[in-house]
């Protein structure tokens, strides 16, 4: 367990900027302090030992955890070492979640469980993967090592290793064998807004088309290739609402 502890602060020192000092670490992170409880409450969960109730034991210890940090984490929760949770506040780890070494969570991450049976009803996630704040990763699912969630994601289906995930529902926009910088969220493809300008510019395509074809009909225009009159294009779609979301400047 204290090796664990050393590989928590070690990675709170390297991924963290403004980590100055081991004592900043353990004074001032509730996510240290979290996991740093949880990891006694998960040996007493895990302890047989007959002549006390072990897991209420670690159930109070636990809720302990929660009031002083914002944490959650269920003492059942399996967490490997150098794992970093960012902030922390509204985190929660269910039962039977599984979080590999060399972990990200921030803040308003939710490992949930779907359904009333019991057994293995929460998600697994392998090595070195990172989720964005707010994420959902719900159910008994399997996250690829090197994987990143993005902020907000919806996750309820398993996830392939070096993928990146974004949506509601989330979905893998990005798969290669490539590693990744895990603190670089700004690198997160926008995937709604790459469908809508690829829409936009099909629209724009056909109602140039069918402008063109009008004017042949109308104006009786013979021996003359449509396609030479499709310089222009159509200015209808040129909505200030619609290019401000998709990060373009309006013409002005």
């Amino acid at each position: 367990m204290l090796s664990s502890i050393r590989s928590d602060l070690a990675i709170v020192k390297e991924r963290d900027p403004a980590a100055r000092n081991v004592l900043e670490i353990l004074l001032c992170y509730p996510g240290v302090h979290a996991l740093t409880i949880h990891r006694i409450s998960n040996k007493l969960w895990r302890s047989n030992f007959p002549l006390m109730p072990m897991k209420l034991l670690a159930r109070v210890l636990s809720q302990l955890s929660r009031s002083l940090t914002g944490v959650e984490i269920h003492p059942g929760a399996r967490i490997g070492s150098g794992v970093f949770i960012d902030h922390g506040m509204g985190v929660v780890i269910g039962e039977t979640a599984e979080i590999g070494n060399r972990c990200l969570l921030y803040q308003g991450v939710t490992l949930g469980g779907t359904g009333k049976e019991h057994g293995k009803r929460h998600p697994t996630l392998e090595e070195n993967v990172v989720v964005g704040a707010g994420a959902k990763v719900l159910g008994a699912i399997r996250v690829g090592e090197n994987t990143r969630i993005g902020a907000g994601s919806v996750l309820v289906r398993d996830v392939e290793a070096d993928s990146t995930v974004v949506g509601i529902p989330g979905r893998v926009i990005h798969q290669s064998g490539v590693r990744v910088n895990p603190l670089a969220h700004s690198a997160l493809p926008d995937a709604e807004a790459n469908v809508i300008r690829n829409l936009m510019e099909r629209i724009d395509q056909l109602e140039s088309e069918i402008r063109v074809f009008k004017n042949c009909l109308k104006n009786g225009v013979e021996n003359k290739n449509p396609e030479d009159m499709l310089a222009n294009k159509a200015q209808n779609l040129k909505d200030k609402e619609i290019l401000e979301f998709l990060g373009d400047k309006p013409n002005q």
